[in-house]
């Protein structure tokens, strides 16, 4: 494909390229010279002249566009076949830009061979529901507090709402969707967390059952899964979407986890934007929670990433989903664009 751009070519720079272009008509193959009017030929000239510095800005444009593709032929080839988990949510969903900046990445990503799974969570629109029911939302150690009424609004929300309008997104970027939820087929099954008198129905992922899934992601389809699941008893609970994206990553066999967050990564100091810890294994990262330098609700998301690296993802990456593209520069260059946790 990359080959057939032949109007690249010098050809394209001549000026008489430019100036036989004027609209259809009896006179279209007449010579300039041919034109009475001095003022038209006067034009005509100014016109080519200007063309070939035109045509070398849109050449060097589309050369570094080729440039682009073909630095990321090794990560491509790298990646081919594998599965990748992405955890959206956060900042990256709520504005409209980065929402389809993330879908057309994860559409780009499946075109070149990787498999794509997309859980995602739906905070804000939660809580714009729940305010338009009178509940206003509450959270403990970054965890929604979610008692009945709250579990009815999440269920709803995620799995009626969200879901369905992010398959449809990328089903109108060119990819094939196919919307989920821990419910379905048993893909997760819930237990309640050990907090649950202080946060209610908020569940933990006791058990993964991943069949569903095998033959959409062989297919060549994005499996879009909402974090709501049931119990043994069929009770619904909600389930840390980060938390979940971390046991379905090891449960496919992922190659890489990527939580899509709303600050640029781990940072050595909170308070510092600058300090981003580029890569850290897991030693590291649990030093740093027990040193109170990630707190609040990066707990869950590096919890989350160590567990998935214990059992068997490669690597996991905390990443700011308010980077456009952050997707592809996490997978396809060395920079990245967050934290790479590996084990």
């Amino acid at each position: 494909m990359l080959l057939a751009k032949p109007h690249l070519s010098s050809s394209s720079f001549l000026p008489s390229t430019r100036v036989s272009s004027p609209a259809p008509g009896p006179n279209h193959a007449k010579p300039i010279a041919a034109s009475p009017a001095p003022r038209r030929c006067l034009r005509l000239a100014v016109t080519s002249a200007a063309a070939p510095a035109a045509s070398s800005a849109e050449a060097a444009a589309a050369l570094s566009r080729v440039d682009v593709l073909s630095e990321a032929l090794p990560f491509i080839q790298r990646f081919k076949g594998k599965t990748v988990v992405v955890k959206y949510g956060g900042a990256a969903m709520k504005s409209p830009e980065l929402q389809t900046s993330v879908i057309r990445d994860l559409v780009l990503l499946s075109c070149v061979g990787l498999h794509p799974v997309l859980v995602h969570g739906g905070g804000p629109e939660i809580n714009s529901w729940l305010l338009r029911v009178g509940v206003e939302p509450q959270f403990r150690n970054g965890l929604r507090v979610t008692d009945a009424l709250t579990m009815e609004v999440v269920e709803m929300v995620l799995v009626g709402k969200v879901n369905k309008h992010l398959v449809s997104l990328i089903n109108l970027a060119g990819g094939t969707a196919v919307g989920l939820c821990g419910k379905d087929a048993r893909l997760l099954t819930a237990r309640p967390s050990p907090n649950a008198a202080a946060l209610g129905f908020v569940g933990e992922v006791s058990r993964v059952d991943a069949t569903v899934l095998h033959p959409i992601i062989a297919s060549g389809h994005i499996p879009v899964i909402a974090t709501v699941a049931a119990d043994e008893t069929g009770q619904a609970y909600n389930i840390n979407a980060d938390t979940a994206a971390g046991e379905i990553a090891a449960a496919v066999g992922a190659e890489k986890l990527l939580l899509l967050t709303d600050v640029s990564g781990i940072l050595a100091d909170r308070n510092d934007p600058g300090s981003l810890v580029k890569e850290i294994d897991i030693a590291g990262v649990r030093q740093m929670v027990a040193d109170g330098q990630v707190a609040g609700g990066m707990i869950p998301k590096v919890e989350c990433c160590v567990r998935a690296l214990a059992q068997g993802v490669h690597t996991a990456s905390i990443i700011d989903g308010r980077v456009p593209h952050s997707l592809l520069l996490e997978i396809l260059t060395d920079e990245g664009t967050g934290t790479m946790i590996t084990g």
